[in-house]
């Protein structure tokens, strides 16, 4: 089978406005996670297709890109948008076959992707400097700058929504972006560079580099000719980034996972948290960054609330992408493996329940059921690491203080959330929990591209969406005129 999304050849890749082959002749096989076919074959890049990407990039900002004002910057943005909308269908398709999500999920997540460049089109001549009052004959102001080149180093799991708040970001601020996406996935990476081609993207504003990591994604953290780096994906990835960056001293801004917990109180709405305390653990078949795979539970509402998930668990059922179940397959037989390696090492504990992997789903899918374990220590292995899979650990405590201990209890700290009817519960625990964000009750607040979205520990440092992005990709000028 032969994908051409937006009709473009998936072996190429994007430099300077225009597609074309990579320095080598090597691909890399693209499978299809649903059954372990390949679905194609893409461009493997290296570090010289980096270098002339970041040329380009280079290019761009001494051109047209780099003199074009914030408004008609913020034009082009909203058109992308509108023509990733008139795209829907075929983005779902491609981002479904390539990842595994089942298609609603896919389609929600180009929805996401248009979003994100609406939200930064209106923001591009809204961030404003500041005039700073100082002594007599001085007149001093602030200017927010771009960095210049930026380097997008994107993950497998969410790639529409992570190019909208990344590159989305650094566009509207005026960069000029080389992105290299997951070798995993990369179909809509490519239709989404033809679709800012078509919208009127300046030559060398945006290029995409595909590749293995340890190959372009590694030129492209370390070249000098990048000012900012933005990377999604694990811990020890994120290591190697940040240190290749620091040859350079350049910013980076590192998005690394989580062990995100829900605190469930005695005096919490137990019927409204359990679709999120289910959902939140497996959407997107758990391999979401900010998935909630621990549920805390006060011990008088444990057996209620652990008999509700249950009940849900049951339910699930995992299957093909264009299935469009509730769970899709995990990218990869690599990432069941990894997945299915925990679930061994969870052989001691108790499984409340667990849902089905349907009977017709082909034998060379990346299938794991959903599994739900009650009763887990917070410091068993499944209560501490990242698992990046369709499970989740139902913890109960006793006390307030004891449940802030667990769910600080990880080296984690991206996302938490509060179920309790009591305020001032509420506004203590927003303060203590260590998180880069904080629901009550609820989880997620549907996405949001509005809301700053970072970690702490483990989960990295600075923050993607909103205007908190803007800000990152951007850098401080401060001027100072004495006029007597």
């Amino acid at each position: 089978m032969t994908l051409r999304p937006l009709g473009i050849d998936p072996g190429l890749c994007f430099i300077g406005g225009q597609w074309g082959s990579v320095d080598g002749k090597d691909t890399i096989p693209l499978r299809n996670p649903s059954d372990g076919s390949t679905l194609c074959a893409i461009a493997r890049g290296g570090a010289a297709d980096v270098d002339r990407a970041v040329s380009a990039a280079e290019g761009a900002l001494s051109g047209d890109w780099g003199r074009m004002p914030q408004f008609e910057r913020g034009r082009i943005l909203q058109k992308i948008g509108t023509m990733v909308l008139k795209h829907v269908d075929e983005l779902a398709e491609l981002e479904a076959l390539d990842v595994g999500k089942p298609l609603k999920q896919a389609r929600a997540d180009v929805i996401a992707l248009a979003r994100y460049m609406e939200f930064y089109a209106g923001a591009v001549d809204k961030i404003h400097g500041t005039t700073i009052p100082y002594l007599d004959g001085y007149t001093v102001y602030t200017l927010r700058e771009p960095h210049g080149v930026t380097g997008h180093i994107i993950p497998w799991n969410y790639p529409m929504q992570i190019i909208g708040r990344s590159v989305g970001a650094a566009l509207a601020m005026g960069n000029a972006a080389v992105l290299k996406p997951a070798e995993e996935a990369c179909l809509t990476a490519l239709a989404f560079a033809e679709i800012a081609r078509r919208a009127g993207l300046p030559d060398g504003a945006l290029n995409v580099v595909p590749g293995l990591g340890a190959e372009a994604g590694a030129a492209l953290a370390g070249h000098p000719g990048v000012r900012h780096v933005s990377f999604t994906g694990s811990v020890g990835v994120g290591k190697l980034i940040q240190t290749a960056a620091a040859a350079n001293v350049v910013p980076v801004t590192l998005e690394l996972g989580g062990k995100s917990p829900q605190l469930v109180f005695e005096d919490a709405d137990v019927d409204a948290a359990l679709p999120f305390l289910t959902n939140a653990g497996i959407q997107n078949a758990g391999q979401t960054c900010s998935a909630s795979s621990r549920i805390l539970v006060h011990r008088s509402r444990y057996d209620e609330v652990l008999s509700g998930m249950a009940a849900r668990y049951s339910a699930l059922r995992a299957g093909p992408a264009m299935h469009d179940l509730d769970v899709g397959p995990l990218v990869s037989a690599r990432q069941k493996e990894i997945v299915e390696g925990f679930l061994a090492k969870g052989k001691d504990l108790e499984i409340a329940a667990q849902g089905q992997v349907v009977s017709d789903a082909p034998a060379g899918g990346a299938y794991v059921a959903p599994t739900l374990f009650a009763s887990v220590k917070p410091d068993h292995l499944l209560a501490q690491d990242e698992i990046f899979g369709p499970v989740q650990v139902v913890i109960p405590f006793e006390t307030e203080e004891e449940a802030v201990q667990i769910a600080n209890g990880t080296a984690f700290g991206l996302v938490a959330s509060v179920w309790s009817r009591d305020g001032a519960r509420q506004m203590r625990l927003a303060k203590r929990l260590r998180a880069g964000q904080v629901f009550l009750n609820n989880y997620g607040a549907g996405g949001g591209v509005e809301l700053p979205f970072g970690g702490t520990g483990l989960s990295g440092h600075g923050r993607e969406k909103g205007f908190e992005a803007l800000y990152g990709f951007s850098q401080l000028k401060t001027v100072a005129a004495l006029h007597g």
